[in-house]
């Protein structure tokens, strides 16, 4: 398999996502194909200290949104899937549908045609029912829906632990080793499973 893994960021609240799963890829030696929107590069300046040029050179390929002839657009070119971190619901309904009108959606769509892991880290709260369809619809296509929601029962000290967490579940569904999601255990000291 190849060790490549296309990354989606869009302007949904919560870019950090995105970002820190670019950091834990490079740090697992991950091949990163980034594909960011128009609003993503909005969202970065609102919620980070940085910038979204900064964020591109943690990718080791970057693509403009709307160069629907890249690489990562063909079925023929191989990665370990993709993930968009964080996914709008205006992302998620285009995926849902087939609407592959820019980079991002389109390579989620050949992520799904072969039949490649997508894991959405979808956005919003609270759902409506159309969200919930859209969901819906792109679980039953192979997606994963994901939304990044914090585990307490690790007793995180701050949102970057928060963060951690969910980037290493991420990993996790890729079967990236990583130590960012502690293990759960049990008050008795028992795992979970057991």
């Amino acid at each position: 398999m190849s060790r490549r893994l296309i990354v989606g960021i869009t302007g949904a609240t919560g870019v950090v996502y995105g970002v820190r799963l670019l950091e834990a890829l490079r740090d697992c030696g991950i091949e990163t194909h980034l594909v960011m929107t128009r609003p993503a590069a909005v969202t970065i300046g609102y919620e980070l200290e940085t910038t979204a040029a900064e964020v591109r050179r943690l990718a080791d390929v970057v693509y403009p949104l709307q160069d629907v002839g890249a690489r990562i657009a063909s079925g023929g070119f191989a990665t370990m899937g993709m993930v968009v971190a964080p996914c709008s619901m205006r992302s998620l309904a285009a995926i849902a549908t087939g609407l592959s009108d820019n980079l991002l959606t389109r390579a989620a769509d050949v992520t799904l045609k072969e039949r490649r892991r997508l894991v959405l880290l979808v956005r919003e709260t609270p759902l409506s029912l159309v969200h919930l369809r859209n969901m819906l619809q792109v679980t039953e296509a192979g997606a994963i829906v994901m939304p990044p929601l914090p585990a307490f029962y690790a007793r995180p000290a701050s949102i970057a632990e928060m963060v951690d967490h969910t980037v290493g579940r991420v990993l996790d569904l890729f079967g990236i080793d990583n130590r960012m999601s502690p293990v759960w255990r049990a008050p008795d000291g028992g795992q979970e499973g057991e």
